[in-house]
């Protein structure tokens, strides 16, 4: 079994946590709490890979990826 290290970004709103991953184009969850959100996008990506695989598609191996928080005035 292939191991993959991605980028993941949970975002907290009115309803709880947001998780997204976006090297997996459609691929989040949510969750309650942010364990709650972090458990459910592990799930999430799990079968997006299966999925992926089992249509024959590559996925690529992200080397490095960085998370930048930008302020803009408009």
């Amino acid at each position: 079994m292939e191991k993959y290290t991605l980028p993941v970004v949970i975002e907290k709103d009115e309803y709880g946590y947001f998780a997204m991953c976006p090297a997996l184009q459609g691929c989040y969850s949510q969750g309650d709490t942010y364990e709650e959100a972090l458990e459910n996008i592990k799930d999430a990506i799990r079968l997006h890979i299966e999925d992926i695989i089992e249509s024959g598609e590559v996925i690529e191996k992200i080397n490095s990826f960085s998370l930048v928080a930008i302020e803009v005035t408009a």
